[in-house]
């Protein structure tokens, strides 16, 4: 599952791929995927958020991608400067 691509369905974005899974060990059951969020400045800053997407979230797992259905709230990054603008001003 590591060379697997994830893309979400919902807005057609491509997260990342699959750099970890949660199991239930008892049962040996896959309760999630975990892909690491994209590399800052050549990896020199780090990463950005992980997304961890619950089983019940995938719908179809193929030869290369990973198609998921979840809604993510993407930060808008001229709404962040505007937060930051008012508290300055404030």
């Amino acid at each position: 599952m590591r060379c697997k691509e994830v893309i979400n369905i919902c807005d057609g974005c491509r997260l990342g791929y699959v750099a970890d899974v949660e199991l239930r060990l008892p049962d040996g059951q896959v309760c999630a995927i975990i892909v690491y969020g994209p590399c800052r400045f050549f990896g020199l800053f780090g990463r950005g958020e992980e997304y961890y997407i619950p089983w019940e979230c995938i719908q179809r797992i193929g030869d290369d991608i990973i198609l998921i259905d979840k809604p993510f709230q993407r930060r808008d990054p001229a709404c962040e400067r505007r937060q930051r603008r008012k508290w300055r001003g404030a």
